[in-house]
């Protein structure tokens, strides 16, 4: 039994999780700068979400394992089935059960949340919660996988940015404001910059697979273009949001991070060799956390 634990955590890819979770820091934070934080509900929505990035992430193994995508031209980490770690049933199993847990999250957190006096709201999460289960899955899987047809950009945008901001926002204060949008818009581009950089890496592999990603229809150059307008853009509106909620100095916090990322963006693009491409996955990721940690921490303070 114990064989299996390592290939199952290496299946989890915990690096992810940071990223993940970096939606619900803003959110909460905001709310707490307007006075309506709960510490239960933080503590249900960050495992609501790593749960889902950890179904997102054996969907992915299953879906590219399956499909012969994951292979011996594929930069980066060997996957668990592609490795022989973890079987094609096994994996089913661990899906399944996790989307059992998925379920029980979402529903212990909609009754945190909202008790039994939001019923819209309820019906609502309860329908993001499919969606997002949905989402997670159907990346890779199946024949229409919406991965494999350039879609993955939109999804990644809409659910780790609108979504992650926008509905751990709602979860605390019962309404949307304002002053969420630019955050949840930027953690979005910041989000898809992770996908395209692991696109960017995979762009041989993934073409003769036919795993027609943005970055593989795009091409090498126009995707490194892409890729720079992406992190750029998510610096510009972050800079307008600080500007037009300007309170407290310490609201500025989160420029510390476009240090890292401005650094990130002259690596990219002189980036070359798919090596280039994923030495730099772990660094916008984690600069990507560190934003949304300082941006929140700043409007608290």
């Amino acid at each position: 039994m114990f064989k299996k634990i390592k290939p199952w955590i290496s299946a989890f890819r915990l690096r992810t999780l940071p990223l993940s979770v970096s939606g619900i820091i803003i959110g909460a934070c905001l709310a707490e700068h307007n006075g309506s934080f709960s510490p239960f509900v933080f503590i249900i929505a960050i495992l609501l979400t790593i749960s889902l990035q950890i179904l997102s992430n054996l969907a992915n193994d299953y879906g590219d394992g399956v499909k012969g995508t994951d292979n011996e031209n594929r930069v980066g980490p060997e996957r668990a089935i592609q490795s022989g770690a973890i079987s094609e049933d096994e994996m089913m199993l661990g899906i399944k059960n996790n989307i059992l847990i998925v379920v029980g999250l979402a529903v212990a957190l909609i009754y945190a949340s909202f008790g039994v006096s939001h019923l819209l709201l309820s019906l609502l999460f309860l329908l993001l919660a499919g969606l997002s289960i949905y989402a997670a899955i159907s990346y890779t899987v199946g024949e229409s996988a919406y991965g494999y047809r350039g879609l993955g950009d939109v999804f990644v945008f809409i659910f780790f940015g609108l979504v992650s901001v926008g509905g751990s926002y709602l979860l605390f204060a019962k309404h949307l404001d304002h002053h969420i949008f630019l955050p949840a818009v930027t953690l979005g581009l910041l989000s898809v910059g992770v996908l395209n950089l692991n696109n960017m890496r995979d762009i041989d592999s993934d073409r003769a697979s036919n795993k027609m990603t943005l970055a593989v229809k795009l091409g090498k150059k126009r995707a490194k273009q892409y890729h720079l307008f992406l992190i750029g853009s998510a610096i510009a509106i972050s800079v307008i949001f600080g500007v037009l909620y300007f309170s407290s100095f310490y609201n500025l916090l989160f420029f510390i991070a476009f240090i890292p990322l401005c650094i990130h963006m002259i690596k990219i693009s002189k980036a070359k060799v798919p090596n280039d491409f994923d030495s730099q996955l772990k660094v916008l990721a984690l600069t990507t956390f560190l934003f949304s940690v300082l941006l929140g921490v700043g409007y608290i303070l």
